[in-house]
């Protein structure tokens, strides 16, 4: 290991400051919560920081996320690694250009604030329909989980789109993490530079468009041609998963902090197994230490790389005891047999296994919270003699009548102390809490969480801060009851 910087920031800020490094082009237009990490980008930039190449950031504000993603087209087609930031309805719009992107193998980096995509109503809160959307897309999707991933794996983003060709969404929750502020330990700049494949690098910049040697590019293919060609891209996926996990594993020889494609915790010999990705995982793995103290076999599968799915390093996740499985959607998908991470794990288990039984549930969309008492649920829920199955948690469903209560349960926070302050919108409550947790976080040896609910109405509405600080690691995604 080497040694790492420690700051006290968010998951938007831990995000965009090493997309920051690997970037030379950022187009971007705002959209809440994602905006943040372009508002970084862009002060950095105008402030003269440079990035690993040597050269401030080139950042322009278009007008709107079609034209961002435009702008990221052009600029790719010349030969600059770009980058760009959105959510939501915003990343809707670049939907018809992120195919063009990916079917062309341009190196090219959205990190994404997960927000609810609007239906019967418009939310600014976070859930997975938005990157949801984008997943016939072509493009690789890796998600983190806490403000510490946010960093980490926006490295093995950028680092593996270079290697790799295949443009990244690189995911974390809208609020639950973009917004969340933790203290955690950073790669120095120089030590990311060292782990870019400059063959690679070279081999896209010697081939970017140059009216010194022009080419003809983007031609329109009919029936005789296209359907070969699109094939033609599989050797890239297939390759991509092992390039993600080698630079995981680059990285967390630098930083002590193990990543894979698929993360297992819980019992070697679990019987019940949860699989999700993003936020919820903390609640999860706080969860089920609780349940193995009492004796029961249970495990968690957390999602990093959903694209491409390797069904070679998800069985290796596994455990061979399994029996039920419940996978945890942060999505609705109206109509489908089951949502979209359900469909992917029952397919692979077709694959391997055809003895286990496999549940969906729906949980935590428009940020909906979802404490241990909700994932103590699904544990019992899979234990009973008649399972429910595509259920949803959180919520009291009384028209179809599809949720699952609440199982109360005490996990261990033992050296954690915990605070709730209430306030007025734009009346400094925030903003003193955010003051207040940074003073701890950078001038003590503790841990510290800071997360703040509130509204859309923003100013006037009812705020409530949730700090946590103490001696241990801080895993807690929810509320302080």
């Amino acid at each position: 290991m080497i040694k790492q910087i420690v700051k006290t920031l968010d998951g938007n800020e831990a995000a965009a400051d090493v997309a920051y490094n690997f970037t030379e082009v950022a187009t971007i237009y705002p959209i809440t919560p994602s905006s943040p990490m372009a508002e970084h980008v862009d002060v950095w930039s105008a402030n003269g920081r440079k990035n690993l190449f040597g050269q401030p950031v080139k950042l322009v504000e278009m007008q709107s996320e079609a034209g961002a993603i435009g702008a990221v087209h052009g600029a790719s087609e010349t030969g600059s690694l770009c980058s760009s930031f959105t959510a939501s309805q915003g990343l809707m719009l670049m939907i018809p250009v992120m195919h063009r992107l990916s079917g062309e193998l341009k190196p090219v980096v959205l990190h994404i604030a997960a927000r609810t995509v609007g239906t019967h109503t418009m939310s600014i809160f976070g859930d997975h329909s938005d990157v949801m959307g984008c997943r016939n897309t072509g493009w690789a999707m890796l998600c983190s989980a806490s403000v510490q991933e946010c960093a980490d794996l926006a490295a093995v983003a950028h680092l593996s789109t270079i290697k790799g060709r295949v443009p990244f969404m690189h995911f974390f929750d809208g609020f639950r993490t973009s917004h969340e502020i933790q203290k955690i330990k950073m790669l120095p700049a120089e030590e990311l530079g060292k782990l870019i494949d400059r063959d690679a690098l070279y081999h896209f910049k010697h081939t970017g468009l140059n009216p010194e040697h022009p080419v003809m590019r983007s031609t329109v293919t009919n029936p005789d041609m296209f359907f070969q060609s699109r094939e033609a891209n599989n050797p890239w996926y297939q390759r991509l998963p092992y390039i993600v996990q080698d630079y995981m594993d680059q990285i967390s020889e630098l930083t002590g902090r193990p990543y894979h494609l698929f993360d297992y915790y819980g019992a070697p010999d679990a019987e019940h197994v949860v699989i999700a990705m993003g936020s919820v995982t903390g609640a999860i793995q706080e969860t089920i230490d609780k349940l193995c103290k009492e004796g029961k076999k249970v495990g968690f599968i957390q999602v990093h790389l959903y694209r491409p799915f390797s069904l070679e390093h998800f069985m290796k996740a596994m455990p061979d005891t399994v029996r039920t499985i419940t996978v945890m959607d942060r999505t609705k998908e109206p109509g489908a047999l089951g949502e979209p991470l359900y469909e992917d794990v029952c397919a692979a288990m077709s694959h391997v296994k055809q003895d286990v039984t496999v549940l969906a549930c729906r949980y935590g969309l428009s940020s909906k919270d979802v404490p241990p008492a909700s994932i103590n649920a699904v544990f019992t829920n899979m234990d009973s003699l008649q399972p429910k199955n595509h259920f949803t948690l959180g919520i009291i469903d009384d028209v179809t009548h599809h949720s699952l209560a609440d199982v109360p349960i005490t996990v261990d926070t033992e050296g954690t102390i915990s605070c709730k302050f209430w306030g007025f919108g734009s009346d400094g409550t925030v903003g003193a809490n955010k003051n207040s947790i940074k003073i701890i976080g950078d001038n003590t040896d503790m841990y510290v969480q800071a997360y703040f609910e509130y509204d859309t109405k923003k100013s006037g509405g009812v705020t409530k801060s949730h700090l946590r600080f103490g001696k241990n690691p801080i895993r807690a995604t929810y509320y302080i009851k």
